[in-house]
């Protein structure tokens, strides 16, 4: 029988107000794969913080190697054998890979470095590992892959024991994700344990050999993967009810223009022209790197262009500005930096987009803030106590849900949405998919941009397939949609 690597029994963690972890007990084994799983706020980032010494824990234990574990610090946590990868990658730009790889480790003689046998055990570890990877080559020319992997190799170098993985494969493409897989099942049979947590359920099915999930800061479920039935049993353990996943197919679709693209060009898209209704939600889908932002971003004026966009047969005036004045509204990709003011509060947030709406002679009427701020709390069900929370303070889902009650509040006709999902859970997935459902409903007109296909396919009324910056396909939704000729189109094969 397989030993514990760690064994967490009673953990408890308390903020003022909150109970972020309670009373959480399970265990790991040595050289897995073990899966995290959880809706955002269900604890997840807080165990992991206790892990790594980032927050203390208010009462319980952590046995790591039967011996009792307390980490004072991430740097402490790593000396003890527990590394993490974040999914902002802790990794210098300026400096080289080799440079990277021996910073804080540095061995020096009256001031001058000296390469010691540990840097050239770093080294030999990182060629194990990617051999293509040149150590004097500097990282910022990098892939995102390619940092992960300067990242792993210095907690290996270290007899790093358990390796936590947080998002890892948020920003790769298909290969590269592909390529870290290989990399973790190298590390799993070199005896380290890997805590891998996703939002992305095909992986922990792919990878891991057990699975723990969290639900509103307890510990619902440990179990090995092959006693998992399928996604929606994770799904209903992760938020205690049936998530039903299927395209709805309109009864009958008005094919009356609201937007069209004529020949659009720049330094990414080539020769985009098509024609978006009223009323439908029309997707776009291509691997990282098709061109989807560069679209999303030209349409709302963020981004230069040659060619024509027309609204209601006008033509647009090229800033984010006049696009919002036009009635258009984006949901970036990035919301942190992009979409929300993170130390503004979600009430001063959701106005943002349309302070003469509750302004008098250039001041804000506050009874009409809050009013507003209230009225979409309920509508989108933003979970929190208090309007005058800081939007930095909420999970991902309800950020992004902020971020759409300021577009609406903003009277938008035509929303334009960037990779929606990116980040937040399947509860927070599947909130996020009733609210554009009722959008359109109410008749609102969804552009919906994503490199999930199922979200595309369970979402959308007519699909856009493109590649290197060019439209490869049109497809209408149903029955015969097939996903592998999907696939083939966007890696570049041609439309049948």
């Amino acid at each position: 029988m397989e030993a514990n690597v760690l064994e967490i029994k009673g953990l408890v963690k308390d903020y003022p107000g909150v109970r972020a972890v309670n009373e959480v007990s399970f265990e790991i084994k040595r050289n897995v794969v073990h899966c995290l799983v959880g809706e955002n706020g269900a604890g997840k980032s807080t165990l992991i913080k206790i892990l790594t010494g980032a927050c203390e824990r208010t009462c319980g234990e952590i046995l790591l190697n039967g011996a009792e574990y307390c980490a004072r610090n991430p740097k402490d946590a790593r000396e003890k054998g527990i590394s993490t990868l974040y999914q902002e990658l802790n990794v210098v730009d300026q400096l080289t890979v080799e440079e990277n790889l021996t910073l804080g480790l540095e061995d020096t003689f009256c001031g001058f470095l000296r390469k010691t046998d540990k840097v050239k055990k770093i080294i030999a570890v990182l060629k194990d590992l990617e051999p293509n990877i040149n150590p004097k080559e500097r990282v910022g020319r990098l892939s995102v892959a390619k940092k992960q992997i300067i990242e792993i190799a210095k907690a290996v170098a270290a007899e790093t024991e358990i390796i936590i993985m947080d998002e890892p494969t948020a920003a790769l493409s298909e290969s590269e994700i592909n390529r870290l897989f290989t990399i973790i099942k190298r590390l799993r049979e070199k005896g380290v344990t890997v805590i891998y947590i996703s939002h992305r359920l095909d992986e922990i099915f792919t990878l891991g050999d057990y699975v723990t999930v969290m639900r509103d800061g307890k510990h619902v479920a440990t179990k090995p993967i092959s006693e998992v039935q399928d996604r929606s049993e994770l799904v209903q353990l992760m938020i205690g009810r049936t998530v039903i996943e299927s395209y709805i197919p309109k009864e009958t679709q008005a094919e009356e223009p609201l937007l069209e693209l004529r020949n659009v060009c720049n330094h990414k898209l080539r020769d985009i022209s098509l024609t978006v209704n009223r009323g439908e939600i029309v997707g776009f889908y291509g691997l990282i790197g098709a061109g989807k932002t560069e679209l999303a971003r030209a349409i709302y004026g963020a981004d230069d262009y040659s060619g024509e966009i027309l609204l209601h047969g006008e033509k647009l005036g090229g800033t984010p500005e006049k696009a919002i004045r036009a009635g258009i509204a984006l949901v970036p990709e990035e919301r942190r930096t992009q979409g929300l003011f993170t130390l503004l509060t979600i009430k001063h947030n959701i106005s943002a987009m349309n302070l003469k709406k509750i302004s008098n002679l250039g001041l804000i009427n506050t009874t009409r803030e809050r009013n507003a701020a209230k009225s979409y709390i309920g509508q989108l069900n933003i979970k929190t106590d208090s309007m005058d929370k800081e939007t930095s303070k909420l999970s991902g889902g309800n950020q992004q849900k902020v971020v759409f009650s300021k577009c609406l509040f903003a009277n938008a006709d035509l929303l334009i949405l960037d990779e929606p999902t990116r980040g937040i859970d399947v509860g927070a997935k599947a909130e996020i998919y009733s609210i554009v459902r009722e959008l359109v409903a109410k008749g609102k007109t969804i552009m919906f941009f994503s490199s999930e296909l199922p979200e595309i396919l369970n979402s959308c009324d007519r699909i856009f397939l493109l590649y290197e910056g060019e439209i490869k396909a049109e497809l209408r939704n149903g029955n015969d949609i097939n996903s592998q000729d999907i696939i083939h189109i966007v890696t570049g094969g041609a439309a049948s």
